[in-house]
């Protein structure tokens, strides 16, 4: 359902995308990870018709995201990381208006508008002014209006940013029941954890290029081993670093504010044996130790060197822009 061959773009002498390479299989979620300005939003905005590539291909459905933009637009639904509602309309005038801008009819666009607001719980709140709604009612109402056309590929970024662990929990749920209904998802996530539940394929890139692919545990086993985590005091953290880095050749990930480091090791609880005599060398007291399987984060950090976290280097689909690119799709 989308196919990216080689994909380039930059803006002036800064290289977002350098020859991207991806493909989404029809009724699955492929997880689009990667750290501050790798290029995943400009990715997005060429899949939604926003940008044009400066060369390579791009396909949604089988139509090109440049040749055939129009049609691309009509089979797409976008949620960016930013609620982009009218506050001045009511919830269920947000939907229609969006339904009409798809060209359904009158009363088309209200029978699917009111199904839009009962699948998301906001059949309460339909007729009040949007400017009153909170911020996670904001949110999924915006998703809603992308669901509101009915598309077969939708695209989210970053669709839980900012929301309470229940809110995300929620989202996550929709999520699931729109793929087993047949929806293609492209997600693009800060949350390692989201990628883990929802992701049937996770792509990460990096400074615009692919670096990896394959599904959750596919990626964890490229580490091999296991993850040495160590709690020590805060003004032990840089020593306990050192004391432990001969155990494993990945980088370790220092968590300040538990005061922990996470080690990739090798030899199974050998490792852990070594790692309390190299601390008790140190004279480093331990508060806690243990030995666990990689998880998806210690994944990340290992290919990228970087925490999974926003990317302030790249303009978010969102806001009143985001209204009138809408406007232009529908």
């Amino acid at each position: 359902m989308i196919d990216v061959r080689g994909v380039v773009k930059t803006f002036g002498t800064t290289r977002a995308l350098g020859g991207v390479d991806l493909q989404v299989p029809a009724g699955t979620v492929l997880g689009l990870l990667g750290p501050n300005g790798a290029g995943k939003t400009t990715l997005v905005r060429v899949l939604a018709t926003l940008i044009t590539p400066d060369s390579g291909t791009a396909k949604v459905a089988g139509l090109d995201v440049v040749h055939h933009a129009q049609a691309v637009r009509s089979t797409i639904g976008l949620a960016g990381q930013y609620a982009a509602v009218d506050e001045v309309l009511t919830g269920r005038e947000n939907l229609e208006m969006v339904g009409r801008l798809y060209g359904l009819s009158k009363g088309e666009a209200k029978r699917r508008a009111n199904e839009v607001l009962e699948r998301l719980t906001l059949t309460y709140a339909a007729d009040r002014a949007v400017k009153g709604y909170s911020g996670g009612m904001r949110r999924r109402l915006d998703v809603g209006a992308s669901l509101v056309g009915r598309p077969t590929v939708l695209i989210l970024d970053e669709p839980t940013t900012g929301l309470d662990p229940r809110s995300r929990n929620d989202r996550w749920a929709f999520i699931e029941d729109l793929v087993a209904e047949g929806t293609t998802v492209l997600l693009t996530t800060q949350y390692l954890e989201e990628a883990d539940r929802l992701a049937n394929r996770i792509v990460v890139i990096d400074g615009g290029l692919v670096i990896a692919e394959g599904t959750s545990d596919e990626l964890k086993h490229r580490l091999g081993g296991d993850v040495l985590s160590v709690r020590v005091a805060r003004a032990d953290l840089e020593r306990a670093g050192v004391a432990i880095a001969p155990l494993g050749p990945e980088a370790a990930q220092v968590d300040l504010d538990d005061r922990r480091i996470n080690k990739p090791v090798e030899g199974g609880a050998r490792a852990l044996v070594e790692a309390v005599r190299a601390l008790d060398e140190a004279n480093i007291h331990i508060d806690d130790l243990a030995l666990r399987r990689p998880s998806l984060d210690d994944v990340f950090l290992a290919l990228t060197g970087h925490a999974a976290e926003v990317q302030p280097d790249e303009a978010p689909v969102q806001g009143r822009a985001s209204r009138r690119k809408r406007k232009e799709a529908a």
